[in-house]
């Protein structure tokens, strides 16, 4: 017979207790599942302000390959639009506009990640192809993956050509 605090044999006189207790460690009681937190573009635009924010190296490739800096990514946190909130990871998407020239903007969609109470994580930012159509969780999940596939095999094939 085998229960929770008690030994296996309690009859051949190894030190099992009636009272079951013993030595051994219990196991921890399941955790309660975190609601994810319900947070809004007007509640990170001040922690970016402060500069608690973090660019995450996706971001940072993205702006080297497409052309945009920092700069543009927090003027579009500060200035941009709320387009999507993903409360199940904690992120939200927006639409700001990047100038080439006076008269020609670029969309760029910026992805944060508010998990942090004090902090702003910047997943990724990147110019869409149709800047307001929001892409789903699934899509955006897709296209962090390839973008990281992708990256390996451009840096495994400038290795060969080296």
């Amino acid at each position: 017979m085998v229960a929770y605090g008690l030994k296996e044999s309690l009859s051949d006189g190894e030190g099992g207790s009636m009272t079951g207790r013993d030595d051994a460690p219990r196991p921890a009681p399941p955790r309660a599942k975190r609601k994810p937190r319900r947070r809004v573009l007007e509640d990170l635009r001040p922690l970016v302000r402060d500069g608690k924010y973090r660019i995450a190296r996706h971001a940072v490739r993205h702006a080297a390959a497409e052309g945009f800096t920092e700069h543009d990514i927090v003027a579009t946190i500060l200035h941009g639009r709320e387009l999507v909130r993903y409360l199940e990871d904690e992120r939200l998407l927006v639409l700001g506009w990047v100038p080439v020239s006076s008269e020609v903007k670029l969309p760029l969609h910026v992805v944060l990640e508010f998990s942090k109470p004090r902090f702003v994580d910047v997943v990724t930012a990147f110019i869409p192809r149709d800047p307001h159509r929001a892409p789903s969780r699934a899509r955006l999940a897709d296209v962090l993956r390839y973008d990281e596939h992708e990256t390996i095999i451009e840096r495994q094939g400038a290795r060969q050509d080296v």
